[in-house]
């Protein structure tokens, strides 16, 4: 006689206002896999380029065609009440219209993190940064939605795109 044992499975993630609550507390970290990262505060020449790359996008802002974020966390729900992800981006951009229909459609936006995947995410490298984290951090945006994701490298002063369903840059 087989004996079948119950699956049971594992929900990766948080609640909502667990996930609130710890942001508030404890400071700023992304969600990834069930496993909190810690994010550490910038310097001031990374602090510099974000800065720098924030005033060119306010010039399409003041336009009316994005809505752009410092340092904003945007999270990945299934329902309301459950952050499954959470990614924190130097910079997340988003299509106005696509920001206003979010807003429209949520009265109680202003309580909790976006929950609405940016159409543009860009990463400032630092110095400390290694290539296949960043290179694996660029994957996860693409498969969260992010249909457009810019590394910045103070470095080598260069910038490289990727863009969803591409594998090129």
């Amino acid at each position: 006689m087989i004996v079948h044992e119950p699956i049971t499975q594992t929900q990766v993630g948080m609640p909502m206002d667990e996930f609130i609550r710890l942001y508030e507390q404890e400071g700023p970290f992304e969600l990834i896999d069930g496993e909190r990262i810690v994010k550490m505060p910038t310097v001031a020449g990374h602090a510099e380029i974000i800065k720098l790359l924030n005033d060119l996008l306010a010039v399409l802002e003041r336009m009316g065609i994005i809505v752009r974020y410092t340092e904003s966390a945007f999270v990945l729900a299934d329902r309301p009440d459950w952050v499954k992800g959470s990614r924190l981006p130097d910079l997340m951009v988003y299509r106005a219209e696509r920001m206003a229909a979010y807003k429209a459609a949520d009265p109680d936006w202003r309580s909790k993190p976006y929950v609405l995947v940016p159409d543009l995410c860009i990463e400032v490298i630092s110095a400390t940064d290694i290539y296949g984290d960043v290179e694996e951090k660029v994957l996860r945006y693409l498969e969260d939605g992010v249909q457009a994701v810019w590394g910045v490298n103070p470095r080598t002063h260069s910038v490289s795109g990727h863009m969803a369903g591409s594998r090129q840059s």
